[in-house]
This record gives C-alpha cells, structure tokens and sequence, in this order.
C-alpha cells in the first residue's frame, strides 16, 4: 500500500486548500479549494474533500500543523499535512 501526504493550506490569496503529494509533477496532484479564507475546515470537511479525491486517512492518523512565517509583519501562512492512502486500498 502506498502512502501520500495530504496538505492543507492557506494560499497566498488566503483561500483553504488541500492537496495530495502524489507520484506526478505538481500540476497533476489532486486537489480541492474550500472557496473560503476562514474558518478553518473541520476535520470532517477534509475527510469529505479528501474521499472526492479518491483517498482516505490512514489508520491512527492525525493533522499536523505548522506556521509558515515570511516577516514580522506578514500574514503567517499555515500548513497542515496527515498520511493518506487511496480509498479501497489500491496504489
């Protein structure tokens, strides 16, 4: 069974996004915009965008956050990342 990282980001413009880290250059991961720059989606709107994108958590999973800091005066940036695997378990 392979095993993706998933990430969940504030862009640049501020709007909440997730995406799958997959074997294919960056253009081509899976992703999902949650049209919104707050509040930050819940564990169950992440879990429902990542099922769309065909993967779910692995088993014992769990977010881990990171703050994203480009200056003392900027808007901090934040990423969340988690194992995924394909739904049904295939690679």
């Amino acid at each position: 069974m392979t095993v993706y990282g998933a990430r969940l980001s504030n862009s640049f413009q501020g709007e909440w996004e997730l995406y799958v880290v997959t074997d294919g250059i960056s253009l081509e991961w899976p992703e999902q915009s949650f049209g919104r720059s707050g509040p930050v989606p819940t564990v169950q709107e992440r879990a429902d965008a990542l099922a769309q994108l065909g993967f779910i958590l692995m088993d014992g999973a769990e977010w881990k956050w990171q703050e994203l800091p480009a200056g003392v005066m900027d808007r901090v940036r934040l990423l969340a990342s988690v194992n995924v695997r394909r739904k049904g378990g295939a690679s």
